[in-house]
């Protein structure tokens, strides 16, 4: 009653509000333009579904910050979610879990997958997964004839050899020397508009071009018209037809279920639905309408690719869709209003039908995935005799270069799903050259002394610790846990003379998992992922040592000249056959200069 009281007494004006539990944590952030009605009915008796029942019991005080307009409510919310990372909100994924196809800048630019939108380039997407950015990527390349190759043009133009792929016919050969620049521009120009979606137009213009090739009696260049033409048309039957051919827009379906809820973007460019983008959550996620709404501005300010329409699958208000109309249409770089409306009838109600079944399959994958995890850790509770069910499991592996690079991994799972944000890797310093066991010892150190954080990834305790080894590997970290006071289960993953674990080595003995499949399939995924992600690491430093620290031990080369002579030549192996007047040719790098690298080289050569 309290907390009604101090509600009813809010303002009737915008702003963000923030739900607090009994230890003033954040747990929630929400934002309303009207703040005294919004916050009041949380503590109102009534009906609210579980979720928000559950969030509420466990307020123990709020607060509120006013706002000027609903607008900039909204967007202090979203910057307060990021920060906070509140337990009941919507969390979106960091913007490189979305990949993007990116046109980098330059004479001759190539496409490549990025995981970050920047200032550098064109972008196109983002895109589901990485899968379907590397074969579109592969498609537009070879249906365009554009290098896939490792070359850096103009500088190779005429310095190597043509590669297979333009002896079969999918690279036009830029390196022979024989595309101008202008014919270049050209292709990247028509791929730029395959990827906007304007199969169609495109397909139309080479067609007519084709034609025009073969009155002319050039039939190599008709005959390339016809090859893209082919590939094209493979494209588009691989793309769906939901709409007329010039419209662009997006359809948005949710589904909400006890265990998990799901929200799926159908995207529709030029009336063809070429990708999805599913948002699944967790059972705890309060997902009404305003914290939909809240989620699709947030994905489209990180994404950029807005639509002019946006097709709303879910009940929202008119006042919901109309501010983020209006914020949308800010954003849009083409200027133009983007229209959000909910559709009761017709072909586009269709399409938002289309959508929530795909967001009522996204839910019923992420119940199936989460269940594996669940039973998976249900039994190895009970294999390893453990007082709970492991919710937090977190896995270390040691990987290094001889003597060099010595570098300890730690992976994490919750609920049996990996958590990469909460990944670290220590660099091991203690050690006297290679030592697992030294290098696991002080990685364990180093991860317990932070278990008193207020906040962070290192403040969870963990419920489990796996290691990378068998029982010498395991009696380091028991004594490592022993001496600072640290109750936590352990175990190692023994593996067989295929490198898949076969056991599990505990204070107790071994337990053999060879007939226990969910588990051994549970295991084997957690031992290959904390594998590459420290050899990622380890690999990593390394390449950079390489590319960094051996230039700048040469006298008078520093760091912003190493990176010169790195970016001039591509590689040390080119750097090192190149002549003093080559090196001395680079801007910023003197005669002296280069005469040092060269004698650099011949002396590390020599020995």
């Amino acid at each position: 009653m309290a907390l009604l009281k101090e509600a009813l007494a809010l303002p009737e004006e915008p702003g963000v509000y923030i739900m607090r539990d009994a230890t003033d944590k954040i747990i929630y952030v929400g934002k309303s333009r009207h703040l005294r009605d919004r916050v009041s009915q949380y503590f109102r008796l009534g009906e609210k579904n579980a979720k928000t029942e559950r969030m509420v019991r466990s307020v123990y005080r709020f607060e509120c910050i006013h706002c000027d307009t609903e607008i900039e409510a909204l967007t202090l919310e979203n910057t307060l979610i990021k920060q906070h990372n509140p337990r009941y909100n919507i969390r979106l994924k960091d913007a490189k879990s979305y990949p993007f196809i990116k046109l980098t800048a330059g004479e001759y630019p190539r496409f490549i997958m990025s995981r970050k939108r920047e200032s550098d380039g064109k972008y196109f997407g983002p895109y589901s997964g990485t899968g379907i950015v590397y074969s579109t990527i592969d498609f537009v390349n070879k249906a365009l004839g554009l290098p896939s190759c490792k070359h850096r043009f103009p500088r190779d133009i005429g310095k190597v050899r043509p590669c297979i792929y333009h002896q079969i016919g999918q690279c036009r050969g830029v390196c022979t020397g024989k595309v101008s620049a202008e014919e270049y521009s050209g292709a990247i120009a028509t791929a730029c508009e395959v990827l906007r979606g304007n199969t169609s137009s495109v397909r139309r213009e080479l067609e007519e071009k084709m034609l025009e090739y073969a009155e002319n009696e050039q039939y190599e260049l008709a005959a390339k018209c016809r090859d893209t033409v082919n590939a094209l048309s493979k494209l588009s039957q691989r793309q769906k037809a939901v709409a007329a051919p010039d419209v662009d827009q997006d359809a948005i379906g949710f589904y909400a279920d006890d265990v998990c809820s799901a929200l799926s973007l159908l995207r529709i460019r030029k009336g063809m639905l070429i990708d999805k983008i599913d948002f699944t959550m967790g059972a705890e996620v309060i997902a009404d309408a305003q914290a939909l709404i809240s989620l699709l501005y947030e994905h489209y300010k990180t994404s950029q690719d807005v639509p002019p329409r946006l097709l709303v699958g879910f009940d929202a208000s008119e006042e919901d869709t109309a501010l983020l109309s209006s914020l949308l249409s800010e954003m849009n770089e083409k200027g133009r209003r983007v229209n959000v409306s909910v559709p009761q009838k017709g072909d586009n109600k269709k399409l938002c039908v289309m959508a929530v079944e795909n967001a009522h399959q996204a839910a019923l994958k992420y119940r199936r995935d989460s269940e594996k995890g669940e039973s998976a850790t249900v039994r190895l509770a009970q294999l390893l005799s453990l007082e709970v069910v492991p919710d937090r499991i977190e896995s270390y592996d040691i990987s290094n270069l001889g003597d060099e690079h010595i570098t300890a991994g730690m992976i994490v799972l919750e609920g049996g799903k990996f958590v990469k944000s909460d990944y670290r890797v220590f660099k091991i310093t203690s050690t006297d050259g290679a030592d697992d066991y030294g290098s696991l010892r002080e990685a364990l150190r180093r991860r317990f002394a932070h278990l008193s954080d207020a906040d962070g990834a290192f403040a969870k305790t963990p419920d489990l610790i796996l290691l990378d080894g068998g029982a010498l590997q395991l009696s380091v970290a028991l004594e490592v846990a022993d001496e600072m006071g640290i109750n936590i289960p352990f175990a190692g993953m023994v593996k067989d003379d295929y490198h898949k674990t076969r056991a599990l080595v505990t204070r107790e003995g071994e337990v053999n998992i060879a007939r226990e499949r969910e588990v051994y399939v549970f295991l084997y995924k957690i031992q290959e992922e904390v594998h590459r992600f420290t050899v990622s690491r380890m690999s990593a430093a390394k390449r950079k040592t390489i590319k960094h620290s051996s230039l700048e031990k040469i006298h008078g080369i520093g760091a912003v000249k190493a990176k010169k002579l790195l970016a001039a030549f591509g590689s040390l192996s080119a750097l090192r056959s190149a002549s003093v007047e080559q090196i001395s040719a680079v801007k910023g790098i003197s005669v002296a200069d280069a005469e040092s690298v060269v004698q650099y080289f011949k002396e590390t050569n020599g020995r």
